[in-house]
């Protein structure tokens, strides 16, 4: 009897969707494109997730970027190294921020790091740092190795451009901060940088610092795989 009811109670949801008497909020559809803007919930990182394999939608998100506000170009499929091919790819050159050089990254992580950047890292600088990050200083993205250099092991996702290095950040009124110098600092730049880390964790799959381990010492590692592992 409980199982009939739920049946017909899904039944029910279903053709009211079908019809348009319950509308559910785009940043709440899972079958909805990611915009950008929208706010960022749990099926943000789905989203994400199902885009690694559709280049077409992938671009049409970053597109939702107002005009002038993203620069990039979009990179043909290639193996710099026989062992690390490269597909879905972007060259990312300049967002709200100047970065300190271009990277390479994969679609999804451009649009990781579009998002972060507009609703997590430049919110929380205005309020802490009283300034807009200017430039992202960065050790790169993609690297054709294992986790931590090894010989054996898994592959990296700086093999496949899916994660980016930031060390640190420069401000619009001057100021900069760098992680290896201000991780400890018990004022506003410590507290913004575990800001900057925290907010990281609701586009990115995987957030690494710090407080993870020595070799995270001097920088946040950004990655796509994973569900909201922050350290």
């Amino acid at each position: 009897m409980r199982s009939t009811v739920i049946i017909l109670c899904l039944i029910a949801l279903g053709v009211a969707l079908q019809k348009g008497i319950i509308e559910i909020p785009r940043h709440w559809a899972p079958w909805a494109p990611l915009h950008v803007d929208d706010p960022i919930t749990p099926i943000t990182q789905l989203k994400l997730k199902r885009l690694n394999d559709d280049r077409d939608a992938c671009l049409a998100a970053l597109d939702t970027v107002p005009e002038g506000e993203l620069r990039y170009t979009p990179l043909a499929d290639y193996s710099p190294t026989a062992s690390c091919p490269l597909s879905n790819i972007v060259r990312m050159q300049s967002s709200s921020v100047r970065f300190s050089q271009s990277f390479m990254a994969s679609c999804p992580l451009a649009i990781a790091w579009v998002m972060y950047e507009r609703h997590a890292l430049q919110p929380a600088a205005q309020e802490i740092m009283g300034s807009r990050v200017s430039q992202v200083n960065h050790v790169g993205s993609f690297a054709c190795r294992n986790v931590y250099g090894r010989e054996t092991g898994r592959r990296s996702e700086h093999a496949t451009a899916e994660a980016l290095d930031v060390v640190g950040f420069q401000f619009e009124n001057g100021q900069q901060i760098s992680l290896i110098n201000d991780w400890d600092d018990a004022g506003n730049a410590g507290e913004f940088l575990r800001a900057a880390r925290d907010g990281a964790c609701d586009t990115f799959g995987n957030v690494l610092g710090p407080d993870y381990n020595a070799a995270h010492a001097d920088h946040f590692h950004l990655g796509m795989r994973g569900f909201r592992l922050c350290r």
